[in-house]
């Protein structure tokens, strides 16, 4: 079996699509064993070699919540220095004068477009994270960061059900209003279908959120994301959230299975003419290598089809 798809360039899709890679962070923030924080520096290192550009190293969260990545102090200063972003989540100002003591340049808020969720996960209204991340964000910005807001059950939540579309423009309206550049819309429990894709997309360049200042985070609960990402690709959108060898989930929902594969991207993305810059061999043998680490096979169909384990 070849290690490459043929390639069939469709001229209505964007040139060039840049990957923001999150298996090191979201990817094993679920893990109940703890990745040795050497493992997870060469993690990252690995897939800078493959040519991702961009990679979420880790949280500065409180460890009590995600105790995965307690580490977080000890591990950016081990991968700073490689010559790709490395974002980091920050929860509140405490968490960014923790990024920011140690150099870090990009920074990430996560809100949420449900009450039900943002109570689960932040103990807040919808309005009181707005307001608690506030100053996070002003501040950031003012010491010359750049800020990626992250929203979450922009599709579907497991308490409400649908949300309505309007009220995700809301939200990210609001975060777009406070100043982040990039906002990833999360489909967090895996939900969305193509059309409610196209929908919601429409509507936040309505609402005046141009698709340049967009990414899309798709998870793959029902087989969906691949054509959820076709769907955002065909709108304009130029960056998409993955996750190496499809690692993670969600903590604080259960339904919530595995980020769309950085593989499977790739693997769709080389069919269609489209560059990354990602080595799509080196990218797998990372991948191959991590699930060694954490004792288990990779749940990537790319990485299982070129790695020939079934």
């Amino acid at each position: 079996m070849s290690g490459l798809p043929m390639t069939v360039s469709d001229p209505a899709l964007p040139a060039r699509v840049r990957i923001h890679e999150v298996g090191a962070r979201d990817g094993l923030q679920n893990e109940k064993t703890a990745v040795p924080t050497d493992v997870k520096a060469e993690f990252v290192r690995r897939l800078a070699a493959a040519g991702l550009t961009t990679i979420e190293a880790t949280s500065f969260v409180h460890p009590k919540w995600v105790p995965q990545l307690a580490d977080a102090e000890e591990l950016f200063p081990r991968v700073r220095d490689l010559p790709v972003r490395l974002p980091v989540l920050v929860p509140n100002e405490r968490g960014l004068d923790r990024a920011l003591a140690l150099g870090a340049r990009e920074v990430a808020v996560f809100a949420s477009a449900t009450e039900s969720f943002a109570k689960a996960n932040l103990n807040r209204t919808v309005d009181e994270a707005l307001a608690m991340f506030e100053p996070t964000v002003t501040r950031a910005i003012e010491s010359g960061l750049k800020v990626r807001g992250y929203l979450s059950m922009c599709f579907g939540d497991p308490w409400e059900g649908a949300v309505p579309v309007e009220q995700v423009v809301r939200v990210t309206k609001a975060l777009a209003d406070m100043g982040c550049d990039e906002l990833s819309l999360g489909d967090t429990i895996g939900v969305a279908t193509p059309g409610h894709v196209q929908a919601l997309l429409t509507a936040l360049n309505e609402a005046g959120v141009p698709t340049s200042r967009i990414a899309v985070h798709f998870h793959d609960t029902y087989g969906q994301a691949l054509s959820n990402t076709l769907a955002a690709l065909r709108h304009g959108v130029t960056t998409v959230d993955a996750s190496a060898g499809g690692l993670g989930g969600c903590p604080y929902a259960k339904s919530a299975t595995g980020n769309l594969a950085t593989e499977d991207l790739v693997w769709m993305l080389d069919g269609l003419g489209i560059e990354t810059g990602v080595d799509l061999a080196a990218l797998t043998a990372t991948s191959v290598w991590m699930a060694e680490q954490l004792g288990r096979p990779s749940p990537s169909r790319t990485v299982r089809a070129l790695s020939h384990k079934e």
